[in-house]
């Protein structure tokens, strides 16, 4: 597989994807790039803007094995991760695989669910395998996280920790869809009660295991030259020492950064990764990263001005 492979493939999976949520073709590009790279992915919006729509339209396109976990306060780790049960007929205990077991795995309103349970996904999310009961299981190698949260309801709903929002490469912000888009997804689905019918759209895989196997090892031939390398780090490095950011992205995301630039030039077609990359990708890799000081936080400073201020302070390597 090329860059031109990835690139085209991209562009069936926007037409494909776009088929069920109008206007999602960055959304896609961005959950394309996390795929490739191995990373995760924080939708936040309102209900009913397509977040899950847009889960499922991605997975069924890539052909993966997709499981839902719905959050709830009472959700507890096991109902994610599964858990050793007794079989009384053999008189052994036989794991019990929670939804975690599979390739790719949506978690509806992460925000919903207690720190305990939120916590069991890092290691799922960082090393690709569970513990349970002392004993280390592997997941799938194109194991995925797209989890969802709701931005406006506070009441019952759990922060989720620096550490576990350290893990998503991108955290995409679902806005409401232009006049045109609203009304062409109106026309569209109004006589399925609202609910697409994936199947009677035509959303299905694109291409075997393999071949999305194979797309996934084109970024690592992407050649990222040493200046595009000091712009990430450059760019996180301003973050940990502006005055109204009182935490700065981790080294972490710098080379997260670096990694998704390479993936993002695949899906131009290049074999070299620029600066444009990087400013492209800035935003939603570093938004959900950073924290701002009280006194910014009273001043109603947002994260994404601070953030492109940063970008326009940090010069580009030519």
């Amino acid at each position: 597989m090329t860059p031109d492979n990835v690139q085209q493939f991209l562009a069936h999976l926007s037409e494909r994807v776009g088929r069920v949520v109008l206007g999602s073709e960055w959304n896609t590009r961005y959950a394309f790039v996390s795929f490739l790279v191995r990373g995760h992915l924080l939708l936040e919006g309102v209900p009913g803007v397509g977040k899950t729509l847009l889960a499922r339209a991605f997975a069924r396109s890539l052909g993966l094995g997709m499981r839902r976990v719905q959050c709830t306060p009472d959700l507890m780790p096991g109902d994610v991760i599964g858990a050793n049960v007794f079989d009384f007929r053999t008189q052994s205990f036989a794991l019990t695989r929670g939804p975690v077991f599979t390739e790719f795995l949506l978690v509806d309103e992460i925000n919903r669910t207690p720190p305990k349970t939120q916590s069991a996904l890092l290691e799922a999310m960082q090393e690709k395998s569970v513990t349970i009961d002392g004993t280390s299981h592997p997941l799938p190698s194109r194991f995925m996280v797209m989890a969802t949260q709701n931005p406006v309801e506070h009441e019952g709903t759990y922060p989720l920790p620096e550490a576990q929002l350290d893990r998503f490469l991108f955290k995409l912000e679902v806005g409401y869809p232009d006049e045109q888009q609203e009304l062409g997804a109106v026309l569209a689905h109004a006589g399925s009660g609202g609910t697409p019918d994936l199947d009677a759209l035509g959303v299905n895989a694109l291409a075997t295991p393999e071949q999305i196997d194979a797309l996934r090892e084109v970024p690592s031939r992407v050649r990222l030259e040493p200046s595009v390398a000091r712009y990430c780090v450059m760019l996180a490095r301003a973050t940990r020492e502006h005055p109204s950011l009182a935490v700065g992205l981790s080294p972490r995301a710098s080379t997260m950064l670096a990694a998704a630039a390479r993936a993002n030039a695949a899906c131009d077609g290049r074999d070299f990764a620029i600066p444009d990359d990087v400013k492209v990708l800035f935003l939603p890799a570093a938004r959900h990263r950073v924290m701002v000081t009280p006194a910014a936080e009273m001043e109603d400073v947002r994260v994404d001005e601070i953030l492109r201020q940063i970008l326009t302070q940090i010069p580009a390597p030519r």
